[in-house]
C-alpha cells in the first residue's frame, strides 16, 4: 500500500520542491492538516478543517455577491442574483412541494444556468440531486427515474418531450412533480413552468433550515458503463467537500512549489499563478462538458464557486465558439477531455484569438497523451498543461498534475490526493508488492469513495471491498509516488499472450502530424486471440495509408503493439456525452462484434 510521503533518493529539482511543499501543507498545523477517523466502518484520513456539507460551501459564496458567477452564451448572473434564484427554488421545493432531507430532485437538461441553481438549492435543503444524462432516450430516462424515484423532476423542453410518454407510468407508483425550464409547451397535471414558481424578486432572505449529515447523499450520478444498465453512484456531502479541498490542495501545492523553486534558483521564467486568486484577478472556468458528470459539476462548478470564480457555460461543444468565449470572458482555466484541447489547438482560430489569459489547460476523462502535454505547453503564452484522473465513484479527482511538475512527468496523471491510500492488485484481486515497475489494477480508499451504488448492493460489494474501490484502471506508481496510467483493464488487448495497452499505442499514434483522433481496440483473431485495431480520423487535408502509419509506429513501439487492422473514418469518432470515445460502438460498426 502506498500513501503520500517524500523520501525518493534522486529526483528532478521541480519534483523535489513539489514533494517538500506537499509535506509542509499536510503537516500538523499546516493549511491542509489531516486526522484519521472511521467512516462507515472504514478508517480514513480527512482534512481537519473540512466543512460539514455542501450547503456550507454555498453559503460561503454569499461573500462574492457582486462578482459575475454564471455566464451562459449572452446571459450573465452575479453571485447575488444566483443566490436569490437558489433561495426562491429552495423555498418552493420545501414549502410547496414538500421536499425534505433525504428526498431526491432529478435534473435533465443542457448546461443551463438553471442546472446550477437546482444543484445548490437541492443540496442546501438536504435533498440529493439526480443528474440524468441529457442524451438519454425516453426508455433510458424511464430507467433512471424508476431507479432513483425523485420527488421532483426539473427538465428543459427537449427532455420534457422525452419524459411525457413515460410520466403516467412513473407516477402510477409515486407522485413526481415536474418543473419545466426554457419551454412554452403545454404541461401535464402537477407540472409548472420555472418562471411561475421561481421568482428571485420575492426570494426569502435565508435558505430553509435543515440538519445535514456529512454522509447524506448529495448527488446521484449514473456511471457511463459500456455494458448493462448504468449504476447510480451515491455521492455524499463528505466526499464532495473533500474532492473540492483535494482540488484546492493540488492546485496550491503546484503553484507554491514553483514559487519555492524560483526562490531556490531552480526555475526559469515566472512561477505559476495562484489558482485561488487567478493571478490577481477573478478565476474564470470554462465548463465544456456536461454538468451531469463529476468532471464539470464536482471538478469545475464546485471549486469555481468556492473561490468566487466565474463559470462559462455553452449550449454545446464547438471549438471555435469556445475560443471566442475564452477571449471574451478571459478564461483562466479550461478543463475538458483531451480531444477538446486538441481540437482547439488545431482550430484555425487558435492563431487569431486571444488565449493569453489561460493559466491551465487540459482536463480529465482520459489521459493526455505526452505529445498533447508538449503542444499545450508550447502554445500557451502564460499558462501550462494540467490533467486530473478520477471517476464518478471517487467524486472527482484521484490524482492531479499541472504546470512544470506535469512537464517534468508528462506520462503521469499526478500523485494520489493526500486523503487517499492507494494500492495495486493483480488479476486475482491479491495485493501486489509495491515497486516503481509493478503494474496492476489501481485501488483507492478514502473519504472520496462513494457510499455505494443505488439499489445495487451486489455491485457495491464487488466494486468496494473493505473500503477499497477497484478503479478498473491498470497503473504503476513511480518512486516519487506519481501514478502512471497504463490502460483501462477492459481496453487492454491480449495479443498472443502479450498485454497491449491501448493508451500506449494511441499515445504513439498521436505523434504523427496527420492524426486528429485515434481509438485503439482489440479485434478477434483465431491464431492470436486478439489483434490490435485502430480507427483513425485524419486532420483536414491530411493523407495517410495504413502502411505509412505502421512504418511510422515501428520507430516508436514494439512490433506486436502496432495495429494490424487500420480503419480510416471520414467523420469524427463517436463519443459519449463526456467526450470519451465509444470504442464498443466503433468496434461493432467496423468489426461487427
Amino acid at each position: 500500500m502506498w500513501r503520500p510521503s517524500c523520501g525518493a533518493a534522486k529526483m528532478l529539482p521541480m519534483i523535489e520542491h513539489y514533494l517538500a511543499t506537499w509535506d509542509d501543507f499536510t503537516a500538523e498545523g499546516g493549511q491542509f492538516a489531516m486526522s484519521e477517523i472511521e467512516v462507515r466502518g472504514v478508517p480514513m484520513r480527512v482534512f481537519t478543517q473540512a466543512p460539514p456539507s455542501m450547503r456550507f460551501l454555498w453559503e460561503l459564496a454569499g461573500g462574492y455577491a457582486d462578482r459575475d458567477y454564471v455566464v451562459y452564451e449572452d446571459e450573465r448572473y452575479t453571485y447575488a442574483e444566483m443566490g436569490a434564484i437558489v433561495r426562491a427554488l429552495a423555498a418552493h421545493l420545501v414549502n410547496d412541494l414538500g421536499v425534505v432531507r433525504g428526498d431526491r430532485v432529478a435534473v435533465a437538461m443542457r448546461n443551463y444556468p438553471e442546472w446550477v441553481a437546482t444543484y445548490w438549492a437541492s443540496v442546501s435543503i438536504g435533498a440529493a440531486v439526480v443528474g440524468l444524462n441529457a442524451w438519454w432516450t425516453s426508455e433510458e430516462m424511464e430507467y433512471g427515474l424508476s431507479d432513483s424515484r425523485p420527488k421532483v423532476l426539473i427538465c428543459d423542453g427537449e427532455r420534457l418531450e422525452r419524459a411525457l410518454p413515460i410520466l403516467d407510468g412513473l407516477r402510477a407508483t409515486a407522485p413526481m412533480h415536474v418543473i419545466a425550464v426554457r419551454t412554452y409547451a403545454d404541461l401535464p397535471d402537477d407540472a409548472a413552468h420555472w418562471s411561475a414558481v421561481v421568482d428571485p424578486s420575492s426570494a426569502p432572505e435565508a435558505l430553509p433550515a435543515v440538519e445535514i449529515d456529512p454522509d447524506d447523499d448529495a448527488c446521484i450520478f449514473y456511471t457511463s458503463g459500456t455494458t448493462g444498465f448504468p449504476k447510480g453512484a451515491q455521492l455524499t456531502h463528505r466526499g464532495s467537500v473533500h474532492n473540492v479541498m483535494n482540488l484546492a490542495f493540488m492546485g496550491l501545492t503546484s503553484a507554491a512549489a514553483e514559487a519555492r523553486a524560483q526562490a531556490a534558483g531552480d526555475l526559469d521564467g515566472p512561477a505559476a499563478a495562484d489558482p485561488v486568486g487567478g493571478g490577481g484577478g477573478q478565476s474564470v472556468y470554462m465548463a465544456p462538458t456536461p454538468l451531469f458528470h463529476v468532471t464539470a459539476n464536482n471538478c469545475l462548478l464546485q471549486p469555481c464557486t468556492l473561490v468566487g470564480g466565474k463559470i462559462v457555460l455553452t449550449y454545446k461543444w464547438d471549438a471555435g465558439r469556445a475560443l471566442e468565449l475564452i477571449e471574451r470572458e478571459g478564461v483562466t482555466n479550461f478543463s475538458g477531455v483531451p480531444t477538446m484541447s486538441r481540437e482547439m489547438l488545431m482550430h484555425p482560430d487558435w492563431a487569431t484569438r486571444d488565449t493569453s489569459t489561460i493559466q491551465g489547460m487540459g482536463g480529465g476523462g482520459a489521459a493526455l497523451q505526452p505529445d498533447l502535454v508538449k503542444k499545450i505547453d508550447d502554445n500557451l503564452a502564460g499558462g501550462a498543461p494540467s490533467t486530473g484522473y478520477g471517476l464518478t465513484e471517487t467524486h472527482g479527482i484521484v490524482t492531479a498534475n499541472a504546470n512544470r511538475v506535469y512537464v517534468s512527468k508528462p506520462t503521469s496523471c499526478g500523485r494520489i490526493v493526500p486523503t487517499c491510500d492507494a494500492k495495486l492488485i493483480d488479476e486475482n484481486g491479491d495485493d501486489l508488492e509495491w515497486g516503481p515497475e509493478v503494474t496492476g489494477e489501481l485501488c483507492v480508499r478514502g473519504p472520496i469513495v462513494i457510499k455505494g451504488y443505488l439499489n445495487r448492493p451486489e455491485a457495491t460489494a464487488e466494486a468496494i471491498r473493505d473500503g477499497w474501490f477497484r478503479t478498473g484502471d491498470i497503473a504503476r506508481i513511480d518512486e516519487d509516488g506519481f501514478v502512471h496510467l497504463v490502460d483501462r483493464a477492459k481496453d487492454m488487448v491480449l495479443r498472443g499472450g502479450e498485454n497491449v495497452y491501448s493508451a500506449e499505442v494511441e499515445a504513439a499514434i498521436y505523434h504523427h502530424p496527420a492524426i486528429a483522433e485515434a481509438a485503439v481496440f482489440g479485434v478477434p483473431d483465431e491464431r492470436l486471440g486478439e489483434e490490435v485495431g485502430v480507427a483513425i480520423h485524419l486532420r483536414p487535408g491530411a493523407e495517410l495509408t495504413a502502411e505509412e502509419l505502421q512504418g511510422f509506429l515501428a520507430e516508436h513501439i514494439a512490433k506486436f503493439k502496432i495495429p494490424s487492422r487500420v480503419w480510416f473514418v471520414d467523420e469524427q469518432l463517436p463519443k459519449n456525452a463526456n467526450g470519451k470515445f465509444l470504442k464498443r460502438e466503433l468496434k461493432e460498426r467496423l468489426v461487427g462484434s
